[in-house]
């Protein structure tokens, strides 16, 4: 019998999904992974080649939404007069050809004829007046970010902006933790080899994979073993700031605790390590994770976001060796995974942030003993959010200090990795999500 090659993609069925998906997030504000999913769950009718093509399709416009809207508005003639439906299908189109496909793929694939179709071959003609726009407005519109946090990119990085940027709307890489309670590295990449993944160790990460094979990876055997967290290498370097030791550790944002169970295998399942978080639903994802990494040193603790919210560990205050604030902030750093955060975003949410950032610190600073650690972290490439806050956390607390990154991370990883004796990872430099970290020591009495 000869065998059958890959399945042919139903492309009506891939658009029409596609313009669901985005639909539902440009017009009906709802975020791009309940979006997708809710579409997805809907339309079982399809292949999983087709639905990976769904979720790669949404993504890619939404990452290059605004330089999308440009070429429509100034290259389609007439496409300010077309139905919503039919707007969002011309932008599905133009986002394929920003990836690579050609105009006669595209039009093939959306049933775009006659004139559509010839307008789509010189929809490209439009980049010539991007030219007109002011330097920032001509950045902010190539890279698809709001004008003033292309500003803050450009002030962060200077001449790699643009780099940057396109780092930033391209789909990021698929990484994974080890779990160290349960396996080495070189058992992991193994056991996902056994499961027909092809794995490769992570440049900067000693305790990370990088999954080149695209798959459902929480169908996979080592995954269901807790042998492996999905977890962004930038974020595992985070973890690595903390280094916990086995006495007195708090997780104070701990969310459904990608990071605290890296911390409990950093401890060795020894000690006692406070997971807290206002979100009792994913507190209860976290009870979950701990059970599948077989973390025992555990103990979760919902608390609430007033001036109690340290009632439930009051024991701790003055006691806990290290401390650590993931904390809530813009995003910025997770564009490319979360890129219809970007136009969410406006300088005043920024300030809201800034000031829960500053509010966080102040209320889980005083759990840290002398000689302990405040470890503050965002993913997020914004100064207002990182070295901004921490600078404004010292000139008010002499009782704490900045110590510099390396003495968790050690000198080579450092030299790679850091700013200014502070944790500073960008895409296009590091290949992870952009995040930044501090480690805050509480001087000894």
């Amino acid at each position: 019998m000869k065998p059958q090659g890959p399945r042919r993609l139903r492309e009506d069925l891939i658009a029409q999904a596609c313009l669901e998906a985005y639909g539902s997030v440009r017009h009906d504000g709802r975020l791009s992974d309940r979006a997708l999913d809710f579409v997805l769950r809907q339309r079982k009718q399809l292949y999983s080649t087709e639905r990976r093509a769904v979720a790669e399709r949404v993504y890619a416009l939404l990452r290059r939404q605004r330089l999308v809207d440009f070429l429509a508005e100034k290259g389609w003639k007439g496409f300010s007069t077309l139905a919503t439906s039919k707007q969002d299908l011309v932008r599905l189109g133009i986002a394929r050809m920003l990836e690579g496909d050609t105009a006669d793929e595209v039009a093939d694939g959306l049933s775009f004829k006659g004139d559509d179709a010839q307008k789509l071959k010189h929809v490209f003609d439009a980049r010539a007046k991007l030219e007109k726009l002011s330097s920032l407005e001509r950045f902010a519109t190539e890279a698809s970010l709001p004008d003033f946090a292309a500003q803050k990119l450009v002030e962060e990085v200077g001449d790699e902006a643009m780099e940057a940027a396109e780092a930033m709307n391209v789909r990021g890489p698929l990484f994974g933790r080890v779990n160290t309670l349960k396996a080495t590295r070189e058992q992991v990449m193994t056991a996902l080899e056994r499961d027909e993944v092809t794995v490769s160790p992570t440049a900067l990460s000693p305790l990370g994979v990088l999954l080149e094979t695209r798959t459902n990876v929480y169908s996979l055997d080592a995954f269901k073993q807790g042998l492996f967290e999905v977890q962004d290498e930038g974020s595992q370097l985070l973890g690595m700031l903390v280094d916990a030791p086995p006495t007195k550790v708090v997780d104070a944002c701990a969310g459904a605790g990608g990071k605290t169970l890296q911390l409990a295998a950093q401890m060795k399942n020894r000690g006692e390590l406070f997971a807290l978080d206002v979100d009792a639903r994913r507190l209860e994802e976290l009870k979950e994770r701990t059970r599948r990494a077989d973390a025992h040193n555990v103990r979760v603790k919902a608390i609430t976001d007033d001036e109690q919210a340290l009632t439930p560990v009051s024991a701790l205050v003055g006691q806990a060796h290290r401390v650590l604030i993931d904390a809530p902030c813009s995003g910025s750093g997770t564009f490319r995974r979360k890129p219809d955060a970007r136009y969410r975003l406006t300088p005043e949410s920024l300030a809201e942030h800034v000031a829960i950032q500053k509010k966080l610190l102040e209320r889980f600073s005083p759990l840290v003993r002398p000689g302990g650690f405040l470890v503050y972290g965002t993913c997020s490439f914004f100064r207002d959010e990182n070295e901004a806050v921490v600078e404004d956390f010292l000139g008010r607390h002499a009782e704490y200090r900045l110590l510099p990154a390396e003495r968790s991370l050690g000198k080579e990883l450092a030299e790679k990795t850091c700013r200014d004796g502070m944790l500073r990872l960008f895409p296009h430099r590091h290949g992870t999500d952009a995040f930044f970290g501090a480690i805050l020591e509480r001087k000894a009495k």
